[in-house]
């Protein structure tokens, strides 16, 4: 009898729920757009019953997918889900929230972020939780509200509000309030959660002045979480057996099983993630310290660097420059020349990520001539990318003294050859590309797998979805080690 495993991947801007078999293979999908709302001054915020109804929607499909196809709920064995990272909602003792949830983009916390900077409270942050003061984590977001929603702060200092990143927040909606848990990922996003003591930070929470607000257990990422019938649509009930963020989850799902694997995600801009080790290590190159995945046996730690601009840089030059009219052409007029011609395109359109953190730096392009051409931008567009994963992976060999084992990609350039062939040959190591684009939800799925028995082991997970292109460094890349060095004089200029 065939086992699968259900697998919610909740997204910003959509849920897809796909079925593995216990293969790892995908065998049913389905998938259902999420509305963001946009106001204000950067304000992001999503509507919690509404993400909740938009999971039921996409598992409602994917199961109906499934059906079509023969195949019968009984089956299907346990759960995973991933979630949106540092997206979040608070509620009240009755499980009604006490406000919209507020999504990891919004920039609402600005000015709260500049006066816990003024307050010294830098250092003392990035010690205990691995992050840096900045809008993207939940926490000021929440002392925001608690400044600003007078029923909020009420309810917090009663000790009657609830809060939960999106995991919580739909394991609470499956269980009818029953439980109310968290993994060390999605708690690790927070600015509450001291990395070292795997526990919520007391003293920060004090100093936050949110001591009485309830916060969920944390637990491992694979671990029992509680049973579920998905209100009704598994009549018989699941259990759900891991909850992890998604940028982890890729990270699982990719194989970062041992230090010095990593992945990148290039899409829009670009997260790197690398396993570390059991080992705590910070960060003094602009890396930020959080968890890897984990399991009831082993906790894995990360860095994690953030790339501003990635796909956001071709798709300026297509959109303003009009020098291509579909982002697959831009491989091909990459190659087209032999070399970038002296041409170096910084992409700061929005400041840049990590290592640098140069949030005043502006966009440029340097060394055109009249023997330059369109082409050639291009070619710098995309060299772009590699440098930039080169300036990340340099800085956490710094920090850490861990070596690149190999690099694993995914997202949207991860289709073009030029980009990834430039990649391996810079960080001399094998960059792979599964192909597989639901990563996310794989990882959930391998997680859950494993609590539940479906999968052996870890071992036994490095013989599942083998199949993978692989780009190998070339065996003549001084030229491109050239042309790197070229970079680091214009990103430090």
């Amino acid at each position: 009898m065939s086992k699968y495993i259900l697998s919610i991947d909740q997204g910003t801007s959509s849920t897809k729920t796909l079925l593995f078999d216990e293969y790892g293979k995908v065998v049913a999908k389905g998938s259902m757009p999420l509305k963001s709302i946009f106001y204000g001054d950067g304000f992001v915020e999503q509507d919690p019953e509404e993400i909740y109804q938009n999971v039921l929607s996409s598992l409602a499909q994917c199961l109906a997918d499934f059906k079509l196809k023969g195949g019968s709920l009984a089956d299907i064995k346990t759960c995973g889900i991933s979630n949106q990272r540092e997206t979040f909602v608070i509620w009240d003792e009755k499980g009604k929230p006490l406000h919209n949830a507020i999504v990891w983009q919004c920039k609402r916390s600005v000015g709260i972020c500049n006066q816990l900077s003024a307050d010294g409270l830098g250092e003392v942050i990035k010690s205990k939780t691995g992050l840096i003061i900045d809008p993207y984590f939940s926490g000021t977001k929440l002392i925001w509200l608690y400044q600003n929603d007078e029923n909020i702060k009420k309810e917090i200092d009663a000790g009657k509000a609830y809060f939960g990143t999106i995991d919580t927040w739909l394991l609470y909606k499956f269980t009818q309030g029953q439980s109310y848990l968290t993994d060390y990922t999605n708690a690790s996003r927070t600015l509450f959660f001291n990395l070292t003591e795997l526990t919520w930070d007391k003293v920060l929470l004090d100093i936050f002045k949110l001591s009485k607000l309830n916060l969920p257990s944390i637990k491992p990422s694979s671990h029992f979480f509680g049973t579920t019938s998905f209100n009704d649509l598994i009549p018989a009930g699941i259990s759900i057996t891991a909850m992890i963020g998604d940028s982890h989850a890729a990270a699982f799902g990719e194989g970062c099983f041992a230090p010095g694997t990593a992945k990148a995600t290039l899409g829009t801009g670009c997260s790197i993630l690398m396993n570390i080790g059991t080992e705590l290590k910070s960060s003094g190159s602009g890396m930020i310290s959080t968890i890897c995945w984990s399991t009831d046996e082993e906790v894995a730690y990360a860095l994690e660097g953030v790339i501003v601009s990635c796909g956001s840089t071709i798709e300026w030059l297509k959109n303003e420059l009009g020098l291509f009219a579909d982002s697959r052409e831009t491989e091909s007029m990459a190659r087209s020349v032999s070399d970038n011609n002296g041409v170096y395109l910084i992409p700061a359109f929005s400041g840049l990520g990590a290592p640098h953190w140069d949030m005043n730096r502006k966009a440029e392009i340097n060394g055109l001539t009249f023997g330059a051409n369109k082409n050639h931008i291009v070619r710098a567009a995309l060299e772009s990318i590699p440098y930039q994963i080169k300036d990340v992976i340099t800085a956490m060999y710094n920090d850490t003294s861990i070596e690149l084992e190999e690099l694993t990609v995914n997202g949207g350039i991860a289709s073009n050859s030029f980009v990834l062939q430039l990649t391996a040959d810079l960080l001399e190591k094998n960059v792979v590309n599964m192909g597989m684009p639901d990563v996310s939800a794989l990882g959930a799925a391998y997680l859950a797998g494993l609590k539940t028995g479906i999968f052996r082991d870890i071992a036994h997970l490095k013989t599942l979805n083998s199949e993978q292109s692989i780009h190998q460094p070339g065996s003549n890349t001084d030229q491109v080690h050239k042309n790197y060095e070229n970079w680091k004089k214009m990103i430090s200029a």
